[in-house]
């Protein structure tokens, strides 16, 4: 069982994710806690680099991480998820570099602004989600299992959840859109908190981009996590529905809450596929 120092960041894990509840039982009990802890750990890495608006001080937490992953390995680290992370003799078959390299993509994007169209947005997002994608899979499957897949869909579900956020975050430097796709509507910053005909239009062009890159994805039939599995398909299945909706907006976050007996197929199929690279 998780223990009470690491359970506050499971919890906050979880409410990001509230479908991964219902993947919980279908990860092996052996092994649960351990992928609980990376996955609550992602998301730790995850808040330090999205959650705080000042880039100073997303810059000095993402520096603390630093130091903690540069020296976890010989001390055991400081903070409870990696505590128990190293604590597993899991964490020393992953390859220091795997350990670091998404704290120091996170750092690089800091002062990124907004892409300029939707390849440029992608590319930006998957430094720091594609190597979260291969720290997990280096975890749960080996050093040498395949990532892009798993890298592709860490950064496409971001991309998705990062749209619900929109109105929360039309004055940041980066935006959930491209600026290609504001131009192509005709929506300045200031209008993206507004529920308008060319949002939703603009909401739809992107969603149905998103889909269709998460389809390729998932499709590509490598290893995925659990976890990374029902992400994955989650984002599509909410992206694709959306794309579809009136109220793209609204869908979106209707859908991101919602749990039920298609969640559970999905974390099922993501089960099954994950125990078919061991």
């Amino acid at each position: 069982m998780t223990d009470g120092a690491t359970q506050s960041f499971v919890d906050k894990w979880l409410a990001v994710q509230p479908q991964q509840r219902v993947a919980l039982p279908f990860v092996d009990a052996s092994v649960r806690d351990a992928h609980v802890a990376l996955a609550a750990f992602e998301q730790e890495l995850i808040a330090s680099a999205y959650g705080v608006r000042e880039p100073q001080v997303a810059a000095a937490k993402l520096q603390w991480w630093a130091e903690e992953l540069s020296g976890a390995a010989a001390s055991g680290g400081r903070h409870p998820l990696t505590k128990q992370l190293f604590a597993d003799e899991r964490a020393r078959r992953v390859p220091a570099d795997r350990w670091l390299a998404p704290v120091l993509a996170a750092m690089a994007q800091l002062e990124q602004g907004t892409p300029s169209d939707f390849n440029a947005q992608v590319t930006a997002s998957r430094g720091m989600h594609g190597a979260l994608a291969a720290l997990e899979n280096a975890w749960w499957f080996g050093a040498d299992a395949p990532v892009e897949a798993a890298s592709r869909i860490a950064t496409l579900s971001h991309l998705v959840f990062a749209l619900s956020r929109l109105e929360l975050d039309a004055e940041r430097e980066r935006l959930p859109l491209p600026m290609s796709r504001l131009a192509r509507h005709g929506l300045s910053r200031g209008q993206l908190k507004d529920d308008t005909p060319a949002r939703r239009e603009a909401l739809k062009a992107q969603l149905a981009e998103l889909a269709a890159g998460l389809r390729e994805a998932l499709a590509l039939g490598e290893p995925l996590s659990t976890f990374r599995g029902l992400e994955g398909r989650t984002a599509l299945s909410t992206a694709r529905a959306a794309a579809k909706a009136t109220e793209p907006f609204r869908e979106l976050h209707l859908r991101q809450s919602r749990s039920g007996p298609a969640t559970a197929i999905r974390a099922w199929l993501a089960a099954r596929h994950a125990g078919r690279f061991g």
